[in-house]
């Protein structure tokens, strides 16, 4: 079977079993094989980001306001139903006319220190409570008609595919096409214990080349400016802003 979806669960699945000399060349996994390796791809993605390797998407996702409620929640079953993203990265509110207002993302120690949400206010501040699941949020003060008419955006740090993907949906949810090469021989890897010594040295080697690739391009986009230094007393040097 040829999966046309260069960068779908299936393909990289199949690819990584290839490499991994687990399947022949155009032989299709079975079902189980494709639902054991999809865990371990999802399981491989969740070690990739403790090591800071950013394979997430930023989500701009609106939060339905509710007239004096202040407590939200973020994940499967919650006030938006998703499936728990990693963090809030920013938050901001529009208005029926087109203004936008920015919302302060506070500590707990914060909002441990501010007064209690008064009724009918406008909210200007935020406090994410990581939970377990769901993602938990406080918004202060408790919001008003004028905001509950307007949309409040929450930007969010989720990962592809999160909690979504199976072998039934497996070919059509994609991630990111830079990702591809990485995932495949990172799982090829995983799942090429027992194999010859020559397969498994392969895999490794790939492994390490396509995931250093991938850090390389993986990095926050930000300006540089310049500025004087004056540790050196002459000179300038550039910090990304």
């Amino acid at each position: 079977m040829t999966v046309a979806v260069y960068n779908s669960v299936d393909r990289i699945i199949r690819m990584a079993m290839f490499d991994a000399g687990l399947i022949e060349e155009g032989a299709d996994p079975t079902s189980d094989q494709l639902g054991n390796y999809l865990q371990r791809l999802m399981d491989l993605i969740q070690v990739w980001q403790l090591e800071g390797c950013k394979l997430h998407l930023i989500q701009d996702i609106l939060l339905p306001l509710v007239l004096n409620q202040y407590i939200y929640t973020v994940g499967v079953g919650g006030s938006i139903n998703m499936p728990k993203p990693l963090r809030l990265e920013d938050a901001y509110f529009t208005d029926s006319k087109g203004g936008v207002r920015n919302i302060d993302v506070i500590t707990r120690n914060e909002w441990d220190r501010l007064p209690p949400p008064q009724n009918n206010g406008t909210v200007t501040q935020i406090f994410e409570d990581r939970q377990i699941s769901p993602l938990r949020f406080y918004l202060w003060n408790k919001p008003g008609a004028q905001d509950v008419a307007g949309s409040f955006h929450l930007v969010l740090r989720t990962i592809a595919g999160a909690g979504t993907f199976n072998t039934t949906d497996a070919i059509t949810n994609n991630f990111p096409i830079e990702w591809a090469m990485a995932l495949r021989w990172g799982l090829a890897m995983d799942i090429c214990t027992g194999q010859p010594d020559s397969i498994v040295a392969r895999c490794e080697k790939m492994a390490t080349y396509y995931k250093t690739l991938l850090e390389n391009y993986d990095v926050e986009q930000g300006g540089i400016t310049f500025q004087p230094d004056s540790t050196q007393g002459v000179g300038f040097r550039s910090r990304f802003s």
